[in-house]
């Protein structure tokens, strides 16, 4: 399945965007998940990839020994960013702007990586493995979460089938593409084989509830501050609004007025150089 380069953009109004409506509705939860798991482990040196606003940055700085050392990085710097100003100071050694597929980092250098949702949009994701696998120590962990599949997470399932019957001629699939995409676990065992991980992974499916204010949230959320902005956009000068004005009503049809919540499910998955 060919990616389109508009997946990895998240540019312009998507930072704040992103972190207003989709951090505390989706991946605030998961963020606590990871960082007691990052915990459990005591590590010395953590490098965290694709970090996007800062939202394990922050939970993991929470519960981080003070003399451990927390290296944050992601390929956007507009993303990088908005983590920064989130006002950790000195809590994280440095800030970076760098892509996972090229770390400038040497070999055993960390004993831990982090990756929250952000394993879907590299391009070459065995390749990306093995640059996780460089970096850490003899015996170090890769921890990272992707998205179970769609139809397990209940706000993104019904915003790209409104958006099916927005656009029926073409109907925009960014959501069961690419941050839904990379949910089946054989896949995900054989890229970390591919990327010279030689011990079985665990995975962990771990589901929780996603909760909104009302069913413009994850409208605005996943329409305006995800990369399938760009996607919408492209449509035309009104298209954006209409497609945000159309998932808002059918998700207002399928949950109802004033607060909503529905189902969220992603797999964990720890494996070790």
């Amino acid at each position: 399945m060919t990616t389109p380069n508009t997946d990895k953009l998240f540019t312009g109004p998507i930072p704040e965007l992103y972190e207003r409506y989709l951090v505390p509705m989706i991946f605030q939860p998961y963020a606590d998940d990871l960082a007691g798991r990052v915990a459990q482990r005591r590590p010395s040196r953590v490098l965290e990839i694709a970090a996007g606003t800062g939202v394990v940055t922050r939970a993991m700085a929470k519960v981080l020994p003070d003399e451990a050392e927390l290296v944050v990085t992601d390929l956007n710097a507009p993303m990088l960013a908005r983590a920064e100003a989130s006002g950790l100071g000195g809590r994280v050694a440095e800030w970076r702007q760098a892509d996972a597929m090229q770390l400038p980092f040497g070999d055993g250098s960390f004993d831990l990586v982090v990756c929250q949702f952000g394993v879907m949009f590299f391009p070459d994701k065995p390749g990306a493995f093995a640059e996780a696998r460089r970096v850490l120590r003899p015996g170090g962990t890769l921890l990272f979460n992707v998205w179970d599949r769609i139809e397990e997470n209940d706000f993104a399932n019904a915003v790209s089938r409104a958006l099916a019957e927005c656009f029926p001629e073409s109907p925009p699939d960014f959501m069961a593409r690419t941050p839904h995409g990379y949910h089946r676990r054989d896949v995900i065992e054989r890229d970390l084989s591919a990327g010279g991980f030689a011990t079985i992974p665990g995975v962990d499916t771990v589901a929780k509830r996603s909760r909104a204010d009302s069913p413009q949230v994850p409208a605005i959320g996943f329409c305006q501050a995800t990369p399938m902005r760009a996607e919408l956009e492209g449509r035309g000068g009104d298209a954006l609004q209409r497609a945000t004005d159309y998932c808002e009503a059918a998700l207002r049809s399928q949950f109802g007025e004033g607060p909503i919540e529905g189902r969220i499910s992603a797999h964990v998955v720890t494996v070790t150089a």
